[in-house]
This record gives structure tokens, C-alpha cells and sequence, in this order.
């Protein structure tokens, strides 16, 4: 490696230069790095798995009109006859919501019931006997719902089911033991009677896309009701090949027993989920898009703040050619040059970026960073630098030993 000692004296005639571009390093560290956290949040929300087989899934969410609640439950009823006949249809249930259907219904779980805190929170899923096979959520432990054990509730009268099934994240919050089949808690804050756990699934995302900020994305609590009300959404499990078909007849099939509807929507799950998480997407995207931009404008700088130098000093290198260094040697200054500017404006770069991650945190909800992104964040960095002066660092080399002559 070079001399330090000479590259460090000339860097001091060119303070201003040397300053900007570490100072330029550091905002770029500081903000990539954090767009990098940005980035892995989102992806790591837009994979996470909803404990559902989303392939091959059908949903259909429409109101009815001008029906009054004691025509509802028969209408509801046709409905669901009609689609689990149509060839193609595997199963169909009727939801007050599903996993991503962003209509959630929380409530507080507990096993005192005159006790102000609450255990936990929970997605509440009203369904009947066909959900788990139509959503392909996994049975761990106890049973399904049977039909009887379906009740008809009216949102205004209703009282919590006696019996229940609770996702295993759910089931372990509440019993810590292990021992949750079989035994019972309470749903919300005034309810009277008790409710059995009668089985566990293995998971179940909340409804609404956002619930991890109120810490129950993994908590749900499907309960054997269908609910009387005007709107209503149908989940399809529909035989492979089958779906463009399906989605065309099974509208229709609805529509001839009832026209007094609106279909809010007829979509796939992947396109419930594409659109849930579009916003995200976009968002890690642009993310992207500003730290490469950062890079590239850095890596700009870097290249154009060595060019003028390369070119300020034709005569010193023109002299230690003449003195016997080699092309080598020239390559090495200016890369050795380079990376203490760089050395400096990453060390500032990691204190801004923990600072600046510190702020978002507060203000948007933002992971903390890890040491990983900013090691990496670093690394990047060193080798942008690195990579950008290497072009002038080599031009730099070829000025001939009479460069020194002609210069003087």
C-alpha cells in the first residue's frame, strides 16, 4: 500500500473536495442503509404466509339490497347450494372475512372475564363447517366444526359460541402449558359464558394486512356462526384448470337467485393479495430505486473529484515516474487516496445512519437496523468508491515521466 503520510498531506490542500465527497459517502450510507430496512420490511411482509393454500381460491364479496334480516339467511343459504354445485367448485363456505380481506374483527381474549387487561388480541372469523377445507388451513389438534355445530347470529343480538378454534400462536398466548384443547376463555370484556377451545390450527393470518402493528397478525378465532347480514363475502376452492370458468359462471349462478345485489368484487386470492400489497411493493421499489441513485451519484462524484485531481497533478506524477515509480504505484495513490476519504465518511455515515433509523423508528414504525445492512451498506460503498476512481486512478498512470519536463 502507498505511503499514508504523503496521500494524508495532500489531501489537507484539498480539504474542500475531500470533505464533500465523505460527507456525500455518509448521507448516502445513512439513507441507503435505512431504505435497505425499508426494503427487507416490506419484502419480509409481502412473503409472509397467511396459513392459507392461496392457489386455486376464489373470492366473491357482494351487498344485497332491500332485504330485510329475516330474508337474508335463506338467500345466504341458496347462495352457498348453488356454487358448491357448480362442477368445478371442490367447496365453498360463506366468511365474515378472510386472511388479507382487510375487513377485521378484533376483540380481547381472556380467561377472567371481570379482568381489565386482556390476554391477548384476536381476529375473530365467523364460518361454517366448509372453511377449513375450502382455505386449506391445517388441523393440528381437536376437530372441525360440524354442521350442527353451525349457528345463524344476527350482529345486533349475537352472543359469543360456546365452542371454538384458535390458531396454534393463539392457543399457546393464552395456555403457555400447552394444555389450551379443551378448555375455555372468554371473547371481549362483558361476555357471560365462557367459550371451549374444541381445536387448533396451525395458522391463520389476521384479516387486515396492518395488524402485526397492534400484535395479533397471528391470532385468530374462528367461531361456528354465520353472520345475517346484507354483505357478504364467498370463498371458492376451485378444482385446478377450472378458475377463468368458474369466475364467469359462479357470478352469474348468484345473480340469478338474487339481482338485488352489488358484487363489491369477484378476484383470485393472488389478486387479493397483489392489490393488498401493492402499496408495499411500490414502496420497496422506490426504495430501490433512490439507494442506487444515491450510489450512482456518488460514485459520479467520487470519479469527477479524481479526474480534476488527476489532472491538477500531471507534473507530480509525470516527477514520480521519473523517479522510478511504476504505473503500479500510481494506481495504488490514488486508490489508497480514495478509500481514507471513504474510511472517514463511512465512519460518519454509520453513526448518521443509526441516528436517522432511530427517527424513523419513532415516526413510521420502522425496524431497528441491524449491524448486518450497515456492514453491508459499508462494504457497497467501499466498493462503489473503489470502482469509480480506478478509471481516472489508471489514466492518471499513464502520464509519461516527461510530463515532468513539459510541466516545469
Amino acid at each position: 500500500m502507498a505511503h499514508v503520510g504523503p496521500i494524508l498531506a495532500a489531501l489537507k490542500k484539498h480539504k474542500a473536495g475531500a470533505i464533500l465527497i465523505a460527507l456525500q459517502i455518509a448521507l448516502t450510507l445513512a439513507i441507503s442503509t435505512n431504505a435497505l430496512c425499508i426494503i427487507q420490511d416490506r419484502v419480509a411482509r409481502v412473503d409472509r404466509p397467511t396459513g392459507m393454500v392461496e392457489s386455486n381460491l376464489l373470492t366473491i364479496r357482494g351487498d344485497r339490497i332491500g332485504r330485510s334480516a329475516q330474508e337474508l339467511r335463506p338467500l345466504i343459504d341458496a347462495d352457498l347450494h348453488a356454487l358448491r354445485q357448480l362442477p368445478g367448485v371442490e367447496a365453498a363456505t360463506e366468511m365474515s372475512s378472510f386472511p388479507l380481506g382487510e375487513d377485521s374483527w378484533p376483540e380481547g381474549i381472556r380467561l377472567d372475564p371481570a379482568a381489565r387487561d386482556r390476554i391477548a388480541r384476536s381476529e375473530l372469523y365467523f364460518v361454517d363447517e366448509q372453511a377449513l377445507p375450502v382455505v386449506g388451513a391445517r388441523l393440528v389438534a381437536g376437530r372441525m366444526f360440524t354442521a350442527d355445530d353451525i349457528r345463524a347470529m344476527d350482529e345486533e343480538t349475537m352472543a359469543w359460541p360456546a365452542q371454538a378454534i384458535l390458531t396454534k400462536a393463539l392457543a399457546d398466548k393464552v395456555y403457555p402449558d400447552g394444555s389450551a384443547l379443551g378448555k375455555p376463555f372468554y371473547i371481549g370484556n362483558n361476555s357471560p359464558t365462557p367459550t371451549t377451545i374444541i381445536g387448533i390450527v396451525d395458522h391463520l393470518q389476521a384479516s387486515w394486512s396492518r395488524a402485526d402493528s397492534y400484535d395479533y397478525m397471528d391470532h385468530a378465532t374462528l367461531l361456528p356462526a354465520t353472520l345475517t347480514r346484507s354483505s357478504t363475502t364467498y370463498l371458492l376452492r376451485v378444482r385446478p384448470g377450472d378458475m377463468e370458468r368458474i369466475m364467469q359462471e359462479a357470478p352469474a349462478a348468484l345473480a340469478s337467485l338474487d339481482r338485488m345485489r352489488v358484487f363489491q368484487g369477484i378476484h383470485t386470492f393472488e389478486d387479493v393479495r397483489e392489490e393488498v400489497y401493492r402499496s408495499d411493493r411500490g414502496m420497496a421499489t422506490l426504495m430501490g430505486a433512490i439507494s442506487l441513485t444515491l450510489l450512482l451519484i456518488t460514485a459520479a462524484g467520487i470519479f469527477g473529484l479524481t479526474s480534476f485531481w488527476v489532472e491538477q497533478r500531471r507534473k507530480q506524477i509525470g516527477i514520480r515516474r521519473a523517479l522510478g515509480a511504476t504505473r503500479a504505484d500510481i494506481v495504488q495513490y490514488f486508490l489508497t487516496e480514495n478509500l481514507l476519504i471513504a474510511v472517514g465518511g463511512i465512519a460518519l455515515g454509520g453513526v448518521l445512519a443509526v441516528g436517522l433509523n432511530v427517527l424513523l423508528m419513532g415516526s413510521f414504525e420502522l425496524n431497528r437496523i441491524s449491524l448486518a445492512v450497515i456492514v453491508a451498506g459499508m462494504a457497497i460503498l467501499l466498493a462503489v468508491g473503489q470502482a469509480a476512481v480506478l478509471v481516472p486512478a489508471v489514466r492518471g498512470s499513464r502520464v509519461p515521466p516527461v510530463e515532468a519536463i513539459r510541466s516545469a
